[in-house]
């Protein structure tokens, strides 16, 4: 049996995507059945499906962005 091909790109200010992964183990070593060809994984830690990405990191920007021509 061959070994898959699992990549992992890094999306500039976003998560990690993997490809081709069958689990993911987290951190705290907990693991996590992939059934998707595509994953997303948080990096910024706001996600409340850790380690899986929920677009937090959008609300961010976007808050500051607000911020800032408030002033």
């Amino acid at each position: 049996m061959s070994a898959r091909r699992v990549t992992v790109t890094e999306c500039p200010g976003g998560p990690l995507l993997i490809r081709g992964a069958d689990e993911v183990v987290g951190i705290d070593g907990t693991t996590g059945t992939v059934d998707r060809a595509v994953v997303a994984m948080c990096r910024c830690g706001r996600s409340e499906r850790l380690p899986w990405c929920d677009d937090s990191h959008r609300a961010r920007k976007r808050r500051k962005k607000k911020e800032q021509t408030d002033e």
